[in-house]
C-alpha cells in the first residue's frame, strides 16, 4: 500500500475500551485506517462521517442492540460488516445475518481469522449480473448460459440446485442463513423447513465437490447456515 490514502478504512464499533484497542492494533498492524465508535448512534454517524470500507460491529451496545443498528444502515447503506457475538448468543447471531450482516465472529477470536475474514468481505465482489462467468476451482458457471461444468464436464442439475447454486455464488464468501435461502428459493412459508435445504446441499456437494463428506467450497455454518468458499481456504 502507497500512502494512508490506500488504506481501506474500518470502522469498529464496540463499547468495550479492552477490545478497541486490541481491534485497532491487529488491524493498523495489517495496514488498515482504523475509525471507532463506542455506541451505535456514534457508530452510525461516524459511517455518515467517514465512508469506512468495512464496519466490525458488536452486538451488545449500551444504546442499541447491535441489530437495530444492522437494521438502520441497511436502509442506506451496503458498508461489509463483520459482526461480534460472544458464545451462546446463536440467536442473535443469526438474527444479525438476517438483518444484513456479512459475516460473524465469537469472541474470544484470534487475530488471524479476523483479518482472513475482514479480507474476504473486501474482496467479494457485488452479486454476480447475468452474463458473468464465475469459476471457483475446477467448477465454473455460466450465468448467461446456464451452464455449470466440472474440469470441463457439464454437471447436470435440477432447476432448484441449480438456483441454489446461484444464490451461493452470487453471495460467495459470505453467509447465508437457513432462513435467507428457505425464503429466497422456497418463499416465506418454507422458512423452517431445513430439511429441503439439506437435501439440495447434499445434492450439490455430491456433484461438484471432490470429497462431499468434507466439502471445500460449499462449508456448513452450524446452526446458522451455509457459505460458498470462493477460494477452498
Amino acid at each position: 500500500m502507497n500512502g494512508d490514502a490506500a488504506k481501506p478504512k474500518v470502522l469498529v464499533v464496540d463499547d468495550e475500551m479492552q477490545i478497541r484497542r486490541l481491534l485497532c492494533f491487529t488491524l493498523e498492524d495489517a495496514g488498515y485506517e482504523v475509525c471507532e465508535a463506542d455506541t451505535g448512534h456514534a457508530g452510525l454517524a461516524e459511517v455518515v462521517h467517514s465512508h469506512p470500507d468495512a464496519i466490525i460491529l458488536d452486538l451488545g451496545l449500551p444504546d442499541m442492540n447491535g441489530v437495530e443498528v444492522l437494521k438502520r444502515l441497511r436502509e442506506w447503506s451496503t458498508t461489509p460488516v463483520l459482526i461480534l457475538s460472544v458464545f451462546g448468543q446463536e440467536g442473535s447471531k443469526i438474527a444479525g445475518l438476517d438483518a444484513g450482516a456479512d459475516d460473524y465472529l465469537t469472541k474470544p477470536f484470534a487475530g488471524g481469522e479476523l483479518l482472513a475474514r475482514l479480507r474476504a468481505l473486501l474482496r467479494r465482489t457485488k452479486p454476480a449480473e447475468v452474463g458473468s462467468v464465475i469459476q471457483f476451482g475446477a467448477i465454473v458457471m455460466d450465468l448467461e448460459r446456464r451452464r455449470v461444468t466440472k474440469g470441463g464436464q457439464v454437471v447436470k442439475l435440477t432447476a432448484k440446485e441449480y438456483a441454489l447454486l446461484r444464490l451461493l455464488v452470487s453471495h460467495r464468501d459470505k453467509v447465508l442463513t437457513h432462513r435467507q435461502i428457505l425464503n429466497d428459493l422456497w418463499g416465506p412459508k418454507a422458512e423452517r423447513q431445513t430439511h429441503y435445504l439439506r437435501v439440495f446441499m447434499m445434492r450439490l456437494r455430491r456433484k461438484l465437490e471432490e470429497e462431499p463428506d468434507a466439502p471445500k467450497y460449499f462449508q456448513t455454518e452450524s446452526g446458522i447456515g451455509y457459505r460458498l468458499v470462493s477460494d477452498g481456504s
